[in-house]
């Protein structure tokens, strides 16, 4: 066969590479994206299976001749949504030939709601929880056997029956305990929930304002994108931590009115990019098209403009994660945080006790865990704009 056959051949059947999987082959290509993907890969495994690393029911035990689950049955709607998210996310792994994209995140967005909505009508777990019954029910034989899981502290058990107040790590305890007597590493492994899920849904929310924003400013142009740029400068000018401060103060402490304000207060750096390239776009041959072809104005924007001007917003979105992690830490800091949910920057705040003790391993373990977490988004971040850059020469 001659040579030129062989090229022929080998070009047939090699195939296609759309630019969404060129920019992930080069993103992946760089050592710090995988360490980065790695990181929060691992904190987002963290999140999910929770309950069934660090907690203080057990697995199953047996009383009076017959096994239950306790933890089972002490499971939230949050635990059930999360665990109900990982399994869509591997399904649509093995279906992501037969759908697009887009299609599947519709379906697993779509997925976690319903189940979030019936979770919180039909999953119950008893209100009442006491942690030390385990414990005693098995020192005076009550319970005659008990399967706990590798860490057999739930976040908010203080150990009452075995009160250890900022005690060092040791071999019970691997990371020390908190000023209450709580499990430090239970509670950063919980706290990982917090961390993954304030960077994601502001992140959700600043993303589709700017994009709505941005994409109208871009298209149109002219008196339109005057007015709207100047509306756009008066939310830029609101200090973030001053309004989480004061809705805090104002409201009180809730983690979706914390994700709500970060979101609606970083939305004008994603507006501002897909404004700049909707303004290059506009002039191009296919939107003059599709406008001719009179398709609906969404169509446009979101269908044809919208895929070829979102690579800067992903790169902006990596670095705004980061942020919203930082603006939760910074508020759980200075004590203005969840109230007995555990939380990296909370517990930070504790490493310093009432009579002026510090507790090493409580300022250690947290800050270690927000800088990495950070460090591994900003990792990201880096590599996807090294991948999208067109001034760039990229490697086959």
């Amino acid at each position: 066969m001659s040579e030129q056959a062989i090229n022929t051949s080998a070009i047939l059947t090699t195939a296609p590479q759309t630019y969404a999987r060129r920019v992930m082959r080069d993103t992946l290509s760089q050592v710090g994206a995988r360490i980065g993907f790695a990181w929060v890969g691992s904190v987002a495994l963290l999140a999910v299976f929770a309950p069934f690393i660090a907690n203080s029911h057990p697995y199953l035990m047996l009383v009076d001749g017959q096994w239950m689950s306790p933890l089972l049955t002490h499971l939230d709607w949050l635990d059930v949504t999360l665990l109900a998210g990982f399994v869509m996310v591997c399904v649509s792994v093995r279906l992501r030939k037969r759908f697009g994209p887009g299609r599947l995140l519709l379906i697993v967005l779509g997925v976690c709601a319903l189940t979030s909505l019936l979770g919180q009508e039909f999953v119950q777990p008893p209100k009442a929880i006491i942690f030390d019954q385990y414990r005693v029910g098995l020192a005076d034989g009550k319970i005659e056997s008990a399967i706990f899981a590798p860490i057999p502290y739930s976040p908010t058990d203080r150990s009452r029956d075995q009160p250890a107040p900022l005690a060092p790590p040791d071999s019970v305890h691997w990371f020390g305990t908190d000023e209450d007597g709580a499990d430090v590493l239970s509670r950063m492994i919980h706290a990982c929930r917090i961390a993954l899920g304030i960077g994601l849904v502001a992140t959700g929310i600043a993303l589709g304002l700017g994009i709505l924003y941005g994409g109208v400013m871009g298209f149109f142009g002219g008196w339109m994108d005057i007015v709207m740029m100047r509306l756009l400068e008066i939310f830029e000018s609101i200090p973030q931590l001053f309004l989480l401060l004061t809705v805090v103060a104002f409201f009180g402490r809730n983690i979706y009115l914390i994700m709500v304000v970060i979101g609606l207060t970083s939305w004008p750096g994603y507006a501002r990019y897909l404004r700049a390239e909707f303004l290059k776009l506009r002039h191009l041959d296919y939107v003059q098209a599709a406008q001719a072809c009179g398709l609906p104005l969404w169509s446009v924007l979101f269908r044809h403009m919208l895929p070829n001007g979102v690579a800067p917003l992903l790169v902006a979105a990596s670095f705004g994660i980061a942020s919203a992690i930082l603006a939760e830490a910074t508020l759980s800091f200075l004590g203005l945080g969840l109230i007995d949910e555990p939380s990296w920057g909370g517990m930070l705040n504790q490493a310093v006790g009432p009579s002026g003790s510090f507790a090493l391993w409580l300022a250690t373990y947290p800050g270690l865990a927000i800088f990495f977490t950070v460090f591994a988004y900003n990792l990201i971040g880096e590599a996807l704009r090294d991948a999208i850059d067109p001034h760039l020469e990229h490697k086959p």
